[in-house]
């Protein structure tokens, strides 16, 4: 099992605990040390697993003192996602429940975006994101050829990211989101069954890797009643 996969894990059984009232709000967790021996895995995985519940909402943590169940916000929702996360849309919501209807693979340049030379192939992506069949986000990526090589539909019909993470082994570094309101265009309309001029939701990014290099450039868009995005701030001074 990899890394990323047992974090995930150890993620999924810590919400569970919350949601299930094992773990009550504005009480402590076990210590990292603690879950670690219990869960049979390291203090490095646990770490992760504490911050992806932490951009989700469901914990905070206190400098000196730990990590503590933040409780029921009266603000959140189901459609709310983590502004902030990495992990990608199947990670988030669920990969038995997300599939990906390909709407186009040709490979151009947007040298601008991801400083690549006039010569350099890039692939031109743009899919239908389901939820349980229904549609959800339209995405529309671009990815450079020479560090994204073999991507192919069967990649595409199931997790980019995880194939990032687990296949090629690249690890992002940072990423600068800008999230904006747009009215419904033809896309729109035909794909995330949006009425004309209806509110959308536009996620626009560029993801670099670890080492510096641009690998993504993407907008997603998806219908104002469909998709909400959440930010966590906390004071650990």
């Amino acid at each position: 099992m990899t890394t990323e996969a047992k974090y995930l894990k150890v993620a999924r059984i810590l919400q569970k605990r919350i949601e299930d009232g094992i773990y009550k709000p504005q009480t402590p967790l076990p210590d990292q040390k603690t879950l670690a021996e219990e869960l049979h895995v390291s203090r490095l995985t646990v770490k992760k697993a504490l911050d992806g519940l932490q951009r989700k909402g469901l914990v905070y943590k206190e400098s000196g003192l730990g990590t503590f169940v933040l409780g029921p916000v009266p603000i959140q929702d189901k459609f709310d996602s983590p502004a902030n996360a990495f992990s990608g849309l199947a990670n988030l919501l669920g990969s038995d429940e997300v599939t990906s209807d390909i709407i186009e693979f040709p490979n151009e340049d947007i040298q601008h975006y991801l400083k690549l030379k006039s010569s350099d192939p890039v692939y031109n992506i743009r899919r239908l994101r389901r939820l349980e069949g229904k549609p959800l986000i339209l995405e529309h990526t671009f990815m450079p050829v020479n560090l994204v090589p073999d991507l192919n539909e069967d990649v595409l019909h199931n997790s980019i990211y995880n194939y990032l993470h687990h296949n090629l082994k690249l690890k992002f570094g940072v990423a600068y989101r800008k999230i904006k309101a747009a009215k419904a265009d033809d896309w729109d309309q035909q794909y995330l069954q949006a009425k004309k001029d209806d509110p959308i939701l536009e996620l626009e990014q560029i993801v670099w890797l670890n080492n510096g290099q641009p690998v993504e450039y993407s907008t997603s868009r998806n219908r104002y009643d469909e998709r909400n995005y959440v930010v966590l701030e906390t004071n650990s001074f």
